[in-house]
């Protein structure tokens, strides 16, 4: 080897490090500013500020540029390599985009008016640089949390800790002096974030008159967060922007989708987030064609109220924009498509996402096997047994008997009752909107205060059973449920195995489907029985009702909510965050998980009836 490819190679080697802890820094760093530029933008947006703060923020904005810039700089210069395997495609063209901010700087503007100078506005415009920044903000500390996971944290912990944080968030973001008409209490503001982040609905104050339309927008975007998954979005950012990530992050992310495999794990989230963004706005466009002309707003206020529900619905939150909720009588009389509208994206957005994937395959089938048909007119007569996979047909009979259940008795119960005064569509439109609200959805557009015991008694075994796993609902799931009921039907029958639709059972779908009940019912009895205490002036039913709609995120009420104290409404609100994280994700990030091992027992028998 000659002597100056020795030096260069010692010079390396000695060099290598410090770029290492340099480049260490420098992520920091960048954490730090992504972090400083959000704080910023809360501030700006939800306080009263005074031009001197105006010209602090600007020089915070101006640091976080300045930081970004260096970063990437130094990692292309430095490890170009590396940098050039990690960066994705639209990485490199946010970096740029980033780099097209220096031409401000570089050059003068120009004093002939034209395309040239409008393009020289644009790149030193404070709307390109704030959105730029927050975008490659957002992406940074998406990549930061998702490598966490290759620390080998506890997943589940990981994605408990995630809800948390967007609660807290949300919470003081409600608290803005622009988020509310008069002002709001810390419990309050932390009641609303968690039944906004775990898209349950329930209300302690009235949402209507308390919240601005800022607040209303921060409530949507707790409620798009929570309905989609604090770890799928940023999992999505991570891997869809930031390029590769180690092979234990996608491990880990594929067990929370409930992707097929490694491949198909990029392709699940795109379905995930494409699905969810398709649906809500085939949702507001259906929803603004029934309402438009009818409510006294223009039509910028109707598409927000239509955005707004089709969120709302489709994540199963509840939330409404309106006084009384869906109750209101400016939807009662004519509206009937508006109800069915609300109710099909409830429906969807509680199957699913594994169901609409698997949707979405049985349609591509059909599609290529029509197309070829077109090229050879010869037709395909083989049938495909097998293009609903287990978990849907489960899921899908299941919500369809649930359903037409749920419909058919609450119609009877509350035909001259509730419902006295309607035409007949009417009452069967609302009996089936009120079927399918219980599916964790929470809204109401009858008192629920009002309706038989019967009825009630319907309602907390539709908002106890839920919607199907992997969704936007809550509830002890479908699935569970269903598997329940099945293994039951095997031991009345005397059968050793779980088998449905030619399929048996794995003994781990049972084992976690009893311990879902099981579990479902002790906390429903610890929290019924504290609650019970705190606030001695209730009705048993009625505090039963809260505790089944907090912990199933369903967020129907019988008025109960603001009546309560605050240790009480503290309690609910925790109800509501094991309900959204699920109970066996929860105790898996809490309790210590005991190691295979390869020696067994003998087998006892414990005397059963």
């Amino acid at each position: 080897m000659k002597l100056y490819h020795k030096f260069f190679l010692y010079q390396n080697k000695w060099i290598h490090p410090y770029i290492r802890v340099a480049l260490g820094v420098m992520t920091a760093l960048t954490y730090l500013a992504s972090i400083l530029l959000i704080v910023g933008l809360v501030y700006e947006h939800g306080f009263t500020i005074s031009a001197a703060e105006a010209h602090q923020l600007q020089r915070l904005y101006h640091g976080v540029w300045i930081v970004f810039l260096v970063d990437i700089s130094l990692h292309i210069l430095l490890e170009y390599k590396d940098t050039r395997q990690t960066f994705s495609m639209l990485t490199w063209i946010l970096t740029f985009l980033l780099y097209l901010t220096l031409v401000p700087v570089v050059f003068h503007r120009p004093e002939v008016e034209g395309a040239v100078q409008a393009v020289w506005d644009f790149l030193n415009g404070k709307a390109y640089h704030l959105v730029l920044l927050l975008v490659l903000s957002f992406l940074n500390l998406s990549y930061g949390l998702v490598r966490l996971l290759g620390r080998r944290t506890n997943p589940s912990l990981i994605l408990a800790v995630s809800f948390f944080i967007i609660i807290l968030i949300g919470t003081g973001l409600l608290m803005l002096p622009r988020s509310t008409v008069a002002g709001i209490s810390w419990v309050d503001s932390l009641f609303i974030s968690t039944s906004a982040v775990c898209v349950t609905g329930l209300t302690s104050v009235d949402v209507a008159s308390t919240f601005t339309t800022t607040g209303f927008v921060i409530i949507i975007l707790l409620i798009q967060i929570g309905g989609l998954g604090v770890m799928t979005l940023t999992s999505f950012f991570a891997m869809f922007f930031m390029g590769n990530t180690s092979l234990y992050n996608q491990l880990v992310v594929r067990d929370m989708v409930s992707s097929n495999s490694l491949n198909s794990l990029l392709s699940t989230l795109v379905y995930i987030l494409g699905f969810t963004l398709v649906i809500e706005g085939i949702g507001t466009f259906a929803i603004w064609s029934d309402i438009h002309g009818t409510m006294g707003m223009d039509v910028h206020e109707e598409l927000a109220f239509s955005a707004f529900h089709s969120i709302s619905a489709f994540c199963n939150a509840g939330f409404s924009t309106l006084p009384g909720n869906l109750g209101n009588p400016l939807l009662m009389k004519g509206h009937n498509p508006f109800y069915i509208y609300i109710s099909l994206l409830i429906i969807l957005g509680g199957i699913g996402f594994p169901i609409l994937v698997n949707f979405k395959d049985i349609i591509l089938y059909h599609i290529r096997r029509f197309w070829r048909f077109l090229h050879t007119w010869e037709w395909d007569g083989r049938r495909f047994y097998h293009l609903y996979n287990l978990n849907t047909r489960i899921v899908l009979i299941v919500t369809f008997l649930l359903l037409a259940v749920g419909t058919a008795g609450i119609a009877f119960f509350e035909w001259n009752a509730s419902f006295a005064g309607m035409s007949v569509a009417d009452k069967w439109t609302q009996a089936f909107f009120n079927a399918a609200c219980p599916r964790t959805a929470g809204f109401s557009s009858v008192d629920l205060a009002g309706l038989g015991v019967q009825t009630l008694l319907l309602y907390l075994i539709l908002m106890w059973i839920g919607g199907g796993s992997q969704s936007t609902a809550g509830g002890i799931k479908v699935n569970a449920f269903a598997v329940v009921v099945l293994n039951l039907v095997a031991v009345l029958r005397g059968t050793e195995r779980v088998e449905v639709f030619g399929r048996e059972l794995s003994h781990d779908s049972i084992r976690r489907s009893n311990a879902t009940v099981v579990m479902s019912f002790g906390v429903l009895f610890v929290s019924v029985f504290i609650i019970s205490i705190l606030e001695p002036g209730l009705s048993l039913l009625a505090i039963t009702f809260e505790c089944v709609s907090a912990i199933s995120t369903v967020g129907s009420s019988l008025n109960a909510t603001p009546l309560l104290g605050s240790d009480s409404k503290l309690l609910v609100a925790l109800l509501m965050f094991v309900g959204r994280v699920g109970l066996i994700t929860l105790m898996l990030g809490i309790i210590k998980q005991k190691k295979h091992t390869k020696y067994q027992y003998p087998s006892g028998q414990i005397i059963i009836n």
